[in-house]
């Protein structure tokens, strides 16, 4: 063996004792007739010490020692007597009787400490680098720790990890797939999973009635902070069960993860709200919950007064943010230009305060009274030092907007506060929502979730009104997991096909497979799919999912380290039998 220990495991009570440690000299100083180095592995860093007046050949040799060198060292662990109380190894120190340099380094682009000096594209071009920082190697460490939490959980509960296949066939709905040429079928493709849905139905359909997996999946679609285009799900299903026993089952893998990795107790059950309830109260399928602030409908109170915004609008809506009636012009301005920015979309912002003394100032006096701005506290609930923020426009792009509002009035005042979790599951979907530009409909979630029981007799007369059996775990305004409960009938699932446009034969040809299963005593089952990376950043406390991935892809879908994307060679494209305009 190269060492006897770690750089993070000794403390005062290895003192007097011989050790050899190895890894990366993190940094060194020279005072005088003394050399210091911290040298540094996966586990911690532990302070070398080298003596001019013990060992001048010795302290000579580690003066040279770069950053990054592989060395090995040899010799004594000592009680410090200059204490670090931040190092979990602060105590001790190596007085080193034997160097050896397993490997020199290059002078690393970026300094390799918890705050780099390197740019997140320099990070990700030396992305084995980064991945020496603490906080990087932590956060895959939370990841692993997070994965053998779940696999516990579910062998726990009887599931079964099934592996699917990586290699099947484009379908459509959803993203875009990758696709893959097959040089042993000329002409055709497989595509990348965006999910084993057919594939863990079909597991139902084989008897496995408790099936997962910690599964790698594809989608060719434009990346953001929580989206890479090959992400990982906790993907489950089983069979012979309605919703409540997969939303009891799953929620309790969620509270035993809160518990093992960030040692928080849920003792109730997750609050629940139909999709219905979070559009109208929070203008999101996945509300933030950490703190209030409900919308407010005014649409008939404040219409018929002579102000045009209000009276043209479809819907006029209202936050009230507690405290804020002496924000100043402006912080009214900055909110204004906040929600007409184009990705949010007003056309602009009233607001009214409600005073100290309980008289209420706001932005349109001039067509409300005293006695109708009272209307206006009244339906919001509003109290004195509270401040009334207006949206008003078409119903859907104005509670998009207001959400944003709400999330924006949250950050400002605090209340989306790190390390203080809500959950909360989000039921009754819509089963399909209508595209104007295809002039048909589409499935909310996917083709094979199966509609609430009582909406059945809806498919066919008034299908934008079926309610979808789905449901979506939010954790603090992420959709952290979805599923639904699947149709398992051959019947129900041809009349599906047919209100999103598929003629018998477009659905044969692309769902034959799942259709012919059906045919063979299909049990009833349902599902969920839990995103894994976001799941993880939520737990790490941030937004982004890449630094929870070991080697992830920048936001033009590159990983710059590997420079792919990249042109593969004309024999492979003649193997393939591919053309491209490529000269």
């Amino acid at each position: 063996m190269y060492r006897t220990h770690t750089c993070g495991e000794l403390n005062i009570d290895f003192a007097g004792k011989e050790v050899t440690l190895c890894g990366w000299v993190q940094k060194s100083r020279d005072l005088g007739g003394m050399t210091f180095t911290d040298l540094r592995d996966r586990y911690g860093i532990t302070q070398l010490v080298f003596n001019m007046e013990t060992n001048s050949e010795l302290c000579a040799q580690a003066r040279k020692l770069g950053r990054e060198y592989v060395v090995q060292v040899h010799g004594r662990v000592m009680e410090r007597s200059n204490k670090n109380p931040k190092m979990p190894t602060g105590d001790i120190e190596i007085i080193v009787s034997e160097l050896k340099v397993l490997n020199p380094s290059e002078l690393p682009p970026f300094t390799i400490e918890e705050e780099t000096d390197g740019g997140d594209e320099l990070r990700m071009k030396y992305r084995y680098l980064d991945l020496r920082r603490a906080p990087v190697r932590n956060n895959i460490i939370l990841r692993h720790r997070v994965a053998q939490e779940v696999r516990k959980y579910m062998d726990s509960e009887g599931f079964v990890e099934v592996e699917t296949p990586v290699l099947i066939k484009s379908t459509p709905e959803g993203a875009r797939d990758f696709v893959v040429p097959s040089r042993m079928q000329p002409g055709t493709f497989y595509a990348l999973p965006q999910s084993p849905q057919t594939l863990k139905q079909l597991l139902m359909v084989a008897g496995f009635d408790r099936y997962f997996q910690i599964v790698k999946c594809f989608r060719d679609e434009d990346l953001r902070a929580d989206r890479q285009p090959e992400f990982t799900q906790i993907d489950c299903e089983m069979s012979f069960v309605e919703r409540e026993d997969i939303l009891n089952t799953f929620e309790g893998l969620i509270k035993k993860l809160f518990s093992s990795v960030k040692n928080i107790e849920f003792s109730e059950k997750f609050p629940r709200l139909t999709y219905q309830e979070a559009m109208t109260y929070y203008g999101s399928d996945k509300p933030d919950l950490r703190f209030g602030m409900k919308f407010c409908e005014l649409t008939e109170v404040v219409m018929g007064k002579g102000f045009g915004i209000f009276d043209s609008a479809e819907y006029v809506g209202a936050i009230c943010a507690e405290g804020c009636a002496e924000y100043t012009r402006k912080q009214i301005d900055e909110l204004t230009e906040f929600v007409k920015r184009p990705q949010i979309g007003a056309s602009g912002m009233i607001y009214a305060r409600v005073n100290a003394d309980g008289t209420v100032k706001s932005s349109v006096d001039k067509f409300y009274s005293p006695a109708d701005l009272e209307k206006w506290i009244k339906a919001t609930g509003a109290k004195p030092g509270d401040l009334i923020l207006v949206l008003a426009g078409t119903r859907k792009k104005t509670l998009s907007a207001l959400s944003e509002l709400r999330l924006e009035m949250g950050n400002r005042l605090g209340f989306r506060k790190p390390g203080v979790y809500f959950p909360l599951w989000v039921v009754d979907f819509p089963l399909v929502e209508w595209d104007d530009e295809e002039k048909r409909f589409f499935a909310m979630h996917h083709p094979f979730t199966s509609p609430v029981p009582e909406d059945l007799s809806l498919m066919e007369t008034d299908p934008g009104k079926v309610r979808a059996n789905a449901y979506d775990l939010v954790i603090n305004g992420t959709e952290i997991g979805g599923g639904s409960i699947r149709i398992h009938d051959a019947a129900v699932q041809k009349l599906m096909f047919s209100v999103l446009g598929f003629t018998p034969e477009e659905a044969e040809n692309q769902f034959g497979f799942l259709l012919n299963a059906f045919k063979y005593g299909a049990p009833p089952h349902g599902g969920i799919a839990f995103g894994f990376d976001r799941l993880v950043a939520t737990f790490g406390g941030q937004d982004s999912i890449r630094d929870f991935i070991a080697f992830p892809k920048n936001n033009s879908g590159r990983d710059v380290m590997l420079d792919s994307p990249a042109e593969i060679s004309e024999k492979q494209l003649k193997e393939l039998q591919i053309v491209t305009g490529r000269k």
